[in-house]
């Protein structure tokens, strides 16, 4: 189909999560008549802390949302890597104004909901609708049924899947695949800042153990709000469900020989306060779609969360798929090119992720935190996205 007449084009995006709703937002600003599809019934504000790095605050920055997360979240005066059992620093990545200097954008931290929430403000009224969740695609010639388990039906020319890890659009694309527990748990919790006592706690920690990590940091601008992440091998994830509650004797048991800050952090938990989620992942063979139908995020390329990149990599494949509806004179060669673009990049992600050794120790981060997936690849047929001058002089 022609990408002359925007407006005529009627484009389904299936998932009204982070990368669905930033793609909605910048695709109605190009004219397309977008519709949303999520299966959630309401928007609620959900998950733990997140990581914006300066890739991802690119994107945010094209949104004009950035100030919206800085407020809401903080931004960390560094990234501190340190061995898990004695406390020596193992790297560390000054951030803060040095993130702006480095690489041309801030590095937040904050809640997930909050950046969600600031997503979905930059979307139309009314261009989600909520409890749909997709029962099927049919093709009908020119145009893609969507059928839905409420028995509801909507046509569309084209489909976008960002129905994350166990997406509906993929399946419907490539038959079921269940996706593959990664041999990997995390317990994560948060709680108020009075409840560590004393203990003073830098803004954003990775303590180093041989199979084990804990992460920390602070969720909000006045650091009141605290976040950890324990990580650790499991042989089995005994569950269909993504997560259970967090049994706080076995995470405080498996934590035992870290550093006392660590231990200390992990006591104070409140009872509640902790869940416990299995990590699962896809093979770095990456499935984009065809013509018609076109994969992002987590739906085309779920990873370990040992680097903190996916919502990066979900908002990275909104602007590249921008710039590729940019440049095409149709939807096919502009998935196209989106997919040559986005491979190489994501696979490499993909593998360093998997490794978990991104900062174990002296690390040059510029190849993630200073990609710029508004203007890289020009020779793509990729039109530079760019940011608006009044907004990149307020950044």
């Amino acid at each position: 189909m022609s990408l002359t007449n925007n407006g005529a084009a009627r484009v389904a995006i299936v998932g009204a999560g982070i990368g669905g709703s930033a793609l909605a937002a910048l695709m109605q600003g190009l004219g397309y008549t977008v519709t949303v599809y999520e299966q959630a019934e309401r928007f609620m504000r959900v998950g733990a802390g997140i990581h914006l790095s300066p890739n991802l605050m690119r994107v945010m920055r094209r949104l004009d949302l950035h100030r919206q997360v800085l407020v809401s979240g903080q931004e960390p005066a560094g990234f501190l890597n340190r061995d898990a059992y004695d406390g020596d620093m193992l790297y560390a990545l000054e951030l803060g104004e040095a993130a702006h200097r480095q690489f041309g954008a801030p590095f937040v931290a904050l809640r997930r909901g909050d950046l969600h929430a600031a997503l979905m403000s930059a979307v139309a009224p009314n261009t989600v609708q909520w409890g749909k969740r997709l029962a099927g695609l049919d093709w009908r010639g020119e145009t893609i049924e969507l059928s839905f388990e409420d028995g509801t039906r909507a046509h569309a020319d084209i489909v976008i899947g960002a129905d994350g890890l166990r997406s509906r659009v993929r399946s419907a694309l490539c038959g079921f695949e269940q996706p593959t527990f990664s041999g990997q748990v995390a317990f994560r919790g948060s709680y108020q800042r009075a409840l560590l006592g004393g203990l003073r706690v830098d803004d954003l920690t990775k303590w180093w153990g041989d199979e084990t990590f804990v992460l920390s940091y602070w969720l909000d601008h006045a650091r009141q709000d605290f976040y950890f992440a324990a990580m650790m091998p499991q042989s089995e994830w005994p569950t269909e469900a993504s997560s259970m509650p967090g049994d706080l004797d076995e995470m405080r048991a498996r934590f035992a020989d870290f550093h006392p800050d660590v231990r200390h952090m992990l006591a104070r938990a409140p009872q509640g306060s902790v869940t416990k989620w299995a990590l699962f992942e896809r093979p770095a063979r990456f499935e984009f779609g065809n013509s018609r139908v076109l994969l992002i995020g987590d739906a085309c390329h779920p990873m370990r969360p040992f680097m903190s990149q996916g919502a990066a990599m979900a908002l990275e494949d909104v602007a590249t798929l921008i710039r590729a509806l940019m440049g095409a004179g149709d939807f096919g060669s502009a998935f196209a090119t989106f997919a040559a673009t986005r491979a190489e990049r994501l696979g490499e992600v993909h593998r360093v992720s998997s490794a978990n050794t991104f900062m174990r120790g002296p690390t040059q981060p510029e190849w993630v935190f200073g990609y710029d997936a508004l203007t890289a690849h020009p020779s793509a047929r990729l039109p530079a996205l760019h940011t608006p001058r009044a907004m990149a002089m307020a950044a």
